[in-house]
């Protein structure tokens, strides 16, 4: 599924999701390309989140009380584990980028889009991805 942003959003949004897997026990794999220099929607994980990078170039900026932290870059080959509760606002590089996300939501839960001053826009969930239901929302 494709996602874009709209005026709501001052940021260049333009991404795709693909559902691989889901099992019952609230585990999801997940693969999202990014368009060049493109965002994904301001978010919050709220579960276990394992992201392997395998094209291109990610940024990931972390925000916390809406102040940036720390600017990390990711190239092909780079993983990381990361547990609930992280803000960030991530995009692709100048050839974009391709990952494999790996989550574990018991609940159903997988993150929170949020707007600048961190207010919950959107609770997104495993049935949201794979309903398809996330790309007329977002």
């Amino acid at each position: 599924m494709h996602l874009v942003g709209d005026a709501t959003f001052d940021y260049p949004i333009d991404y795709w999701a693909a559902v691989l897997n889901t099992r019952a026990d609230g585990h999801i794999d997940m693969l999202f390309r990014w368009a060049p220099n493109a965002y994904c929607h301001f978010h919050r994980h709220l579960v276990e989140t394992t992201t392997t990078v395998l094209q291109g170039e990610h940024h990931l900026i972390d925000i916390e009380n809406g102040i940036e932290g720390e600017h990390r870059i990711r190239a092909a080959g780079d993983y990381s584990h990361k547990p609930p509760g992280e803000v960030h606002m991530e995009y692709a590089g100048p050839a974009g980028s391709l990952l494999l996300f790996n989550m574990y939501a018991p609940d159903g839960r997988l993150f929170e889009i949020l707007d600048d001053n961190e207010n919950v826009l959107m609770l997104v969930t495993i049935d949201d991805f794979t309903s398809r239901r996330v790309a007329n929302a977002a």
